[in-house]
């Protein structure tokens, strides 16, 4: 018998289409139209966007399954975002499954599959990262410009060619800056994990031109672009890379940063979504 905890085996974009059915037939909101990941001190955000119409575990619906770390969600939730002089803006916030979790790619790429079955045509894809500046400290939220997939796979099967020059969308970037002129912006290395990354690795990374290290995003905007969605990502430094400075890591800082940025994540993201 199959472990409830294995991913499906079957296609993955029969498998996301239907979910997003389920999704329907469970929320009673035919189409969604943009989606979020709220990674490690973002999730707060979703409490500020409007008015939650459905909230549901993710393993209700076809392919998704359980978190595998705490402090990681596991709920799906439709979110109806006020716009004035328009109708609302439908909002599909999706739980994450890391590559280091063990299920594989198709895994990773799920939720990204089920939000364009939705209808979604935007994604905005968050995290909570190592930084690699100085001069820009825990507690900032930073702008994704482009990234390095340092995990050594790909969301993409067989010959399957995506050009991803302007995966993480200059106009959602000019968008975002109408919100918060100030913002930051940096480039995001994705590692497999999930132990952190090790002080030469992360000088590595910084040779290669990233500010920032975590150990998601890449591999869900590759899938992203692929299915027609426009991404718009965010990393919160939650802390100094390994090397950078002279503390420890630990998941527990990373928590406790991001419950100390999450007033600060929900105001930003409550002043894009209206605006996607």
């Amino acid at each position: 018998m199959t472990s409830p905890a294995a991913p499906d085996a079957r296609d993955p974009f029969t498998l996301a289409a239907e979910s997003a059915a389920r999704l329907a037939e469970l929320s009673g909101v035919a189409r969604h139209d943009v989606a979020l990941v709220l990674g490690s001190g973002w999730a707060a955000a979703a409490d500020r966007l409007g008015e939650t119409v459905a909230a549901l575990p993710a393993t209700d619906l076809p392919g998704f399954l359980p978190p595998a770390v705490v402090g990681h969600a596991g709920t799906v939730r439709s979110i109806a975002v006020p716009r004035p002089g328009s109708d609302p803006l439908r909002a599909l916030v999706l739980p994450r499954s890391h590559f280091y979790e063990g299920h594989g790619v198709r895994a990773v790429a799920h939720g990204v599959r089920v939000a364009a079955a939705a209808g979604c045509r935007t994604i905005v894809l968050t995290n909570g990262c190592g930084g690699l500046d100085p001069a820009v400290p825990p507690g900032s939220p930073v702008l994704i410009s482009d990234h390095l997939n340092l995990t050594g796979a790909s969301p993409l099967e067989g010959a399957t060619f995506v050009d991803v020059t302007d995966l993480y969308s200059t106009r959602l970037r000019g968008l975002a800056r109408t919100v918060d002129p100030d913002l930051a912006e940096g480039v995001y290395a994705q590692f497999r994990g999930p132990q952190y990354e090790t002080p030469a690795e992360v000088r590595m990374a910084g040779v290669l031109g990233a500010s920032l290290v975590g150990m998601s995003t890449a591999l869900e905007a590759v899938a992203a672009r692929h299915v027609g969605l426009e991404v718009l990502g965010f990393s919160l430094v939650t802390n100094l890379a390994a090397g950078v400075s002279d503390r420890p890591l630990s998941h527990e800082e990373v928590l406790e940063a991001g419950r100390d940025a999450a007033g600060r994540c929900a105001d930003l993201l409550a002043g894009i979504v209206p605006l996607l």
